[in-house]
């Protein structure tokens, strides 16, 4: 059978993780560490709350007295997705990483987590670009995460609940570009060269087409 060859494109890597895990933390590291090494990047934080649909989430998310049902709120999230669903292919055709700070997998394990059937929630995003290495940053030590500067501050940043995110978050740990970090007392550098070792053989571009969910 004859070859085909594609052009390199950029690679989608994502960090995931529960409530204040330090996610934001290493996006924003593995951004400044590929931008020094002068490779093209970008960084999409999710939920983007500066679209028109991220605005209504972020009144969702701060205001506890803003009621949905899980469907519709689920269904938001998604759309949330959706709309930067262009982007992301584009930046990625022209050769640029796209650094993504949550996705699809928090979105089906948090909606799964209030009761949603867990196949309905992933058929939501059926269609958006699959990221090529999903970083899962594990904190096994839960007090040490009630311990962190800020939790409990948004709608979802309770113990229990975040528990049962957790477990539906193992459902995807057998997928074959995900790689599981433990993060308990190690530093943030620390933390960002393992992230770094990870994903380095995907930084000079992926001669395959995107994968879609």
């Amino acid at each position: 059978m004859e070859e085909t060859n594609y052009k390199k494109r950029g690679a989608l890597i994502l960090i995931e993780g529960l409530d204040r895990t330090g996610k934001t933390t290493q996006t924003i590291a593995l951004m400044n560490k590929l931008l020094n090494e002068k490779i093209q990047a970008n960084l999409i934080k999710f939920p983007d709350r500066s679209t028109p649909i991220g605005k209504l989430i972020n009144t969702y998310l701060i205001d506890k007295e803003t009621q949905l049902s899980d469907e519709s709120a689920h269904l938001l999230f998604s759309a949330n997705r959706w709309e930067l669903k262009d982007k992301i292919i584009n930046n990625l055709q022209e050769g640029k990483i796209i650094i993504l700070d949550r996705y699809v997998y928090s979105g089906v394990a948090y909606s799964s987590a209030k009761g949603l059937d867990f196949n309905w929630c992933l058929n939501a995003d059926l269609g958006l670009p699959k990221p090529d290495k999903t970083i899962f940053l594990n904190l096994e030590n839960d007090q040490d995460l009630i311990n962190r500067k800020g939790y409990g501050e948004e709608r979802y940043e309770v113990k229990n609940f975040q528990d049962k995110v957790k477990l539906k978050f193992t459902r995807f740990f057998n997928d074959k570009n995900w790689e599981i970090i433990k993060v308990d007392n190690k530093t943030i550098d620390q933390i960002s060269l393992e992230i770094w070792i990870k994903i380095k053989d995907l930084i000079n571009g992926i001669e395959k087409p995107i994968e879609f969910f």
